[in-house]
């Protein structure tokens, strides 16, 4: 979210990037472009023709960060994840028409930036194409920063709670941030705080204090029938504290990564790229073949 995400989102895309293949009416029915040529869907994301397996009964649904977009955030999870077997989603949500970055002749939109409640529907929405595409049930979930945390919403508060089946947060804002101690300024700057909140509401919504927060805390932290699990490192410095990103209730695991990387320096955007985190993501989806995590 925010800082974190701008660094994200300052990343070049790569020439020759691959595209996804969903269906231009299944896509529009979602609120989002078309991919064709100029949309990029990371590697190994949005084959609408994919089935899932015996093996990997849940489709994965990749859920950006604020200021981020589907491509940059999952270049390295969503190929991994395709390699392993699994059908693989990712959708660009919250985007602002006529905001966007570009990269080799992509269009990459600026997402994440709308109101984490209207977010959150078109993620339901998105499940909901995925669920039908697939023939599947239910769908995992793996998303970072307010992608972490708005599915939780969707959980909560639209019904996502019996089409879900795992929810794994990178860095996830869950109860809001202090941006390192930032927002705690913004009475004093008023007319600059009312700037970055027009332009972007969820951040906002993801700020300490915020009315949304608010309504996640009038709720528990967990629905139950979901598995949760929030991965964090203490060198967060876009969610702080860093140990609000944790869960409670039954069926939630909330790993640090030092504790299975002690060197390791990575901090909010990094996260999505560490391999260790992405062994920590593979492994709670896969729970049942679980290996041990090493440094990356």
């Amino acid at each position: 979210m925010l800082a974190g995400a701008l660094l994200l989102g300052a990343v070049a895309a790569p020439a020759g990037a691959a595209t996804g293949t969903a269906s231009a009416t299944a896509v529009a029915d979602a609120g989002l472009p078309p991919d064709g040529d100029s949309v990029a869907s990371p590697p190994g994301a949005n084959d609408w023709s994919c089935r899932p397996t015996a093996a990997h009964p849940n489709p994965v649904v990749l859920v950006h960060g604020t200021f981020a977009n589907r491509y940059e955030n999952w270049l390295a999870l969503s190929p991994l994840l395709k390699g392993l077997g699994y059908c693989v989603f990712a959708l660009d949500y919250g985007t602002v028409p006529g905001i966007t970055s570009s990269g080799s002749g992509l269009l990459l939109p600026i997402g994440g930036l709308k109101a984490v409640p209207e977010s959150a529907a078109q993620l339901a929405h998105f499940v909901d194409l995925v669920r039908s595409a697939t023939g599947a049930a239910k769908v995992d979930i793996v998303g970072h920063s307010q992608g972490g945390m708005l599915p939780n919403y969707y959980l909560k508060f639209l019904g996502g709670a019996t089409k879900v089946g795992t929810l794994v947060g990178l860095a996830p804002s869950n109860h809001g941030t202090t941006l390192d101690g930032i927002t705690k300024l913004a009475p004093y700057f008023p007319g600059v705080a009312d700037l970055i909140y027009t332009a972007c509401q969820a951040c906002r919504d993801q700020a300490v204090g915020s009315d949304f927060n608010r309504a996640m805390a009038s709720r528990p932290d967990t629905v139950p029938g979901v598995r949760y699990t929030v991965i964090s490192t203490v060198y967060d410095e876009v969610v702080t504290p860093w140990r609000t990103q944790f869960l409670s209730g039954p069926n939630v695991d909330n790993v640090v990564l030092q504790d299975h990387c002690p060197v390791t320096v990575v901090e909010h955007v990094a996260i999505a790229f560490s391999p260790t985190a992405l062994h920590l993501v593979t492994n709670a989806l896969d729970p049942a073949n679980a290996t041990p995590v090493l440094c990356g």
